[in-house]
Parts: C-alpha cells; sequence; structure tokens
C-alpha cells in the first residue's frame, strides 16, 4: 500500500474547526479516500483588534490506489 499526505490551507471567518472542514470538503471533490488530517498550524488574522479570519495548515493523507488501462 502507499500513501500520499498533502497540505492544504483552509480559511474561515468562523471557527478553527470549519476551516479544517472547508479543506477536507474542497480537497475530496477531486481527491478520493482521504482519510486522515493533521491540523500543524493555527493562525488567526486580526483586524482593528478582534479576530477575523482562521487560518489552518492541515496535512490530509489518502490511499493511492492503482489504475489499470486498457
Amino acid at each position: 500500500m502507499v500513501e500520499k499526505t498533502i497540505t492544504l490551507t483552509g480559511i474561515s471567518a468562523n471557527s478553527i474547526e470549519d476551516a479544517v472542514q472547508l479543506a477536507v470538503t474542497r480537497a475530496s471533490v477531486t481527491i478520493t479516500g482521504i482519510h486522515s488530517a493533521r491540523v500543524t498550524n493555527v493562525e488567526a488574522e486580526i483586524e482593528n483588534k478582534r479576530v477575523v479570519r482562521w487560518k489552518v495548515t492541515v496535512k490530509c493523507t489518502f490511499r493511492v490506489t492503482e489504475s489499470l488501462h486498457e
């Protein structure tokens, strides 16, 4: 078995969890079989002394499948 890990960045004005979910959901459109996600960095963007956005770095891992072409 071979697995591949990619690094994604999710951004949300709502929450850290929402930023992670957005990254995984968007990646799942073109990548099948994502089975784990590890948050490696969390940043808060500040404007006028308030947190306005959460930015997370997520490492998603999925299995690489073999495709046989005829």
